[in-house]
């Protein structure tokens, strides 16, 4: 069973950056698709991107299109996420995400996913 440990979120002004990270432990990522989920106050959980079992693919969310990058380095077991010209829209606790299966393509929907982070707080003020 993975375990999923987020990092790097923070308070950041309207324009800033900020980089996530993905820690997994306990099974290796590199046969697997790897996913990010935010959820804002009074929402439900939502798909924010994706990166396919070999890295060739990636997934985004209309919302975070050409700002947010995912990518992978298999090497230490970590996954990314690159957010850009952040918006106060995008506040919301952020989530890693995997599936138990390998070599399985990615999903959008929360009752796919098997496991979850605890989630990090990212909070941006206008």
């Amino acid at each position: 069973q993975v375990q999923l440990v987020e990092s790097g979120g923070g308070l950041m002004q309207a324009g800033g950056s900020l980089r996530l990270s993905c820690a997994a432990s306990r099974r290796t990522i590199s046969s697997y698709a790897m996913e990010w989920f935010r959820q804002a106050p009074g929402k439900e959980r939502e798909f924010v991107a994706a990166i396919s079992w070999n890295g060739g693919n990636t997934y985004y969310a209309d919302s975070v299109k050409g700002r947010f990058s995912i990518s992978r380095d298999n090497a230490k077991n970590t996954v990314y996420l690159q957010m850009n010209s952040l918006k106060p829209e995008d506040t919301a606790v952020y989530y890693c995400a995997t599936k138990s299966s390998r070599y399985s393509g990615i999903s959008y929907r929360t009752s796919e996913i098997d496991y979850w982070g605890q989630g990090t707080q990212v909070t941006v003020s206008s």
